[in-house]
């Protein structure tokens, strides 16, 4: 006789869900008792751990991974992880024990009101009728997984494994094809909004994130000459953040997004919302007149974002499709704009240029243009642009690193001038926001704009990161170092809030997958989801990046690491305090807050306890050396390592 445990098992096997990411209780010891050897079982020592850890692997190999958990205490423990999985977009099958069926209407001990406790974050949640019937609900809370992209549960009583399967398949089809083309007819709207633009931009986020759709991505942009930007707090990179074409991460406020996409007559979205805010401001997202359009596969984001027009389809084919078709629509208007920019060559126009170095060069009529010029492909002329190299100036890799609302500023506000310290806040003159859709052509078309780039903020110079020991020991200093070692497939798993910007403008993400981060906000991802990243692609660097507030909500994650040889880097940055909220409270204007810092917490010490090598960092010598010792071996490492970095917190915040 086939019992329902040894039908589900075969399930498993045929669907590719052979590695179970658990922390069980007594209701799961019927299905665990003898497991089979081919089925991999990794165990978490607590349910975030769990949960993040699966959402690492799932998004790694692109394909869903099992979880395994125990009834109210640890579905309930979990339900924060379950809903960082489904924000983002990770395919997981949740199997969650129950009480036997037999005395469930007595409601025994441990008995769980499961269906409803996760709220709406599961795509899916299925209590079989029939202990028969489970077997094929794990069939089908696959597809409804990969379908919903995100979490499915199963809930099944304990005794159910022990039942006699029925000899009937599973209720769920064996392969399920998911049609992913896109019909020519279907793009012709964005094909002519696109063709007819003067200064088009981009906006990318997590939904891009593959090799197919920055290809196409790339080619898109580099065919309409306009910046690229990300979408604020996005959980993946979008586009080559080392690529020329990269503007920066959009602000997450109204008032600066409005004045970062001002220049610009048309925004296409592609794989992110329209548009990721922060700390509400009253006002329009965008300028009047301005026309917004987005491609996503993920039809809530189409559903609720106000375009004019939205696109539902896969966007790394639909990118490449539109490229291909814009191409012949807009030749005419490239060709104009082309004539035109020889003519401003051969008047002596100036246009920024990076060096070498990353600092703004003035070179006349050069064609390698900063992204101020960039944005002159799309029709502006004589821009201007002086980058104060004190400032933010560019990363390591030559792309220029501007902060937030300045980048579009160069975009083409015409005739406007734009100041804008590292801090990312713009002050425009007036008149500059409200501007209709015929002045902007007309400004586009003329150009003169001139941008200026301060250095006051937090950003750190390169003096002060080149032969120097920095003291006291910033965020950014750790991020520059890191920035100037680890390899361009490195993936960095970020989770610290108040250093995230700095993060972001010191290291781009260079190749796919190069970047993620929990896209709910919640805390304790970051270090189980590298844990599971490491154990989906062995071969790539892993590289947490973690506040010490962060890290303490999934330090459990940890003991994990160690004990199944997973070779990726924590690097904890230890203020003590969770700096951004005092950040937060400050420019709230309301006094003094309650919270105090935990300076006597020692991750190190926490690490150590888990079995993982752990070592403290207070200097900047201890740091270089440490990071020159380890970073060589990231490709290679079987055993996890946490620096605990003591730095200075963060003193401004401006996401």
């Amino acid at each position: 006789m086939t019992t329902v445990r040894e039908a589900t098992f075969e399930v498993l096997r045929r669907t590719g869900l052979t590695t179970v990411f658990a922390n069980p209780g007594s209701t799961e010891v019927p299905l665990l008792g003898g497991w089979p050897d081919d089925l991999r079982f990794v165990l978490a020592l607590h349910e975030g751990s769990v949960v993040g850890m699966a959402t690492g692997w799932a998004i790694a190999h692109e394909a869903p991974a099992l979880v395994l958990l125990h009834t109210t205490a640890g579905l309930g423990n979990a339900v924060g992880a379950l809903a960082t999985a489904r924000v983002n977009r990770a395919p997981l099958v949740v199997v969650v024990g129950q009480q036997d069926r037999r005395h469930l209407a007595l409601e025994p001990f441990l008995t769980g009101r499961l269906e409803g406790l996760a709220g709406d974050y599961p795509v899916w949640t299925n209590q079989p009728v029939r202990a028969q019937d489970v077997p094929g609900a794990i069939a089908r809370a696959r597809h409804e997984a990969v379908t919903g992209r995100g979490p499915a549960l199963v809930i099944v009583p304990m005794d159910d494994w022990d039942a006699p399967a029925d000899e009937l398949p599973p209720a769920a089809p064996a392969v399920l094809v998911r049609g992913s083309g896109v019909d020519d007819d279907d793009l012709v709207p964005l094909v002519t909004l696109l063709a007819e633009a003067v200064s088009p931009v981009l906006v990318v986020g997590a939904g891009a994130d593959s090799e197919a759709a920055w290809d196409g991505l790339v080619g898109l942009a580099e065919l309409l000459g306009c910046p690229v930007w990300q979408e604020s707090f996005g959980a993946r990179a979008g586009f080559p953040q080392d690529h020329p074409r990269f503007a920066g991460i959009l602000p997450a406020d109204r008032t600066r997004l409005r004045v970062a996409l001002s220049a610009h007559d048309v925004v296409l979205a592609v794989g992110a919302p329209v548009f990721r805010q922060y700390p509400y401001e009253p006002g329009p997202l965008v300028e009047p007149g301005t026309k917004v359009a987005i491609i996503t596969d993920d039809p809530a984001e189409a559903h609720r974002s106000p375009a004019a027009f939205a696109l539902l389809a896969d966007p790394a084919r639909a990118c490449a499709r539109l490229t291909a078709l814009v191409r012949p629509a807009s030749t005419e208007i490239s060709d104009m704009f082309q004539g035109s920019r020889t003519s401003m060559a051969g008047e002596g126009c100036t246009f920024a240029a990076v060096d070498s170095s990353g600092r703004g060069a003035a070179d006349s009529g050069t064609s390698d243009m900063s992204l101020a010029s960039s944005t002159s492909m799309a029709g502006e002329a004589r821009a201007s642009v002086a980058v104060d190299s004190s400032g933010p100036g560019v990363t390591d890799l030559g792309t220029l690193d501007m902060s937030q609302a300045s980048s579009s500023s160069m975009a083409g506000e015409g005739r406007t001038s734009a100041a804008v310290d590292s801090s990312g806040r713009g002050a425009a003159d007036s008149g500059t926001s409200d501007i209709s859709r015929a002045s902007r052509t007309s400004m586009a078309m003329e150009g003169r704009t001139s941008v200026a780039v301060g250095s006051s903020g937090p950003s750190v110079s390169d003096a002060a990161l080149d032969g120097l020991s920095p003291v006291p020991l910033r965020a950014s200093h750790v991020l520059r170092e890191l920035a100037k070692r680890l390899p361009p497939e490195t993936i960095v798993v970020e989770e610290t809030p108040s250093s995230r910007p700095d993060l972001h403008r010191l290291l781009p993400a260079r190749r796919p997958l190069g970047f993620l981060s929990a896209a709910m906000g919640g805390l304790g991802f970051a270090l189980p989801a590298a844990v599971g990243l490491r154990m989906a692609l062995p071969d790539r660097p892993i590289v947490a990046v973690v506040g010490d507030g962060s890290a303490i909500y999934g330090i459990q994650a940890l003991w994990s690491a160690a004990h199944y040889r997973v070779g990726a880097l924590f690097v904890v940055l230890a203020n003590g305090r969770y700096a951004v909220l005092d950040r937060l409270a400050e420019r709230s204007g309301r006094g003094k807050a309650p919270w105090v810092p935990f300076d006597e917490v020692s991750l190190a010490g926490l690490a150590k306890s888990f079995g993982c090598q752990a070592r403290r960092v207070t200097g900047y010598d201890a740091l270089v050396a440490a990071l020159d010792e380890i970073v060589p071996t990231l490709h290679s490492r079987e055993e996890p390592l946490l620096l605990d970095v003591a730095v200075v917190p963060d003193t401004e915040f401006h996401p």
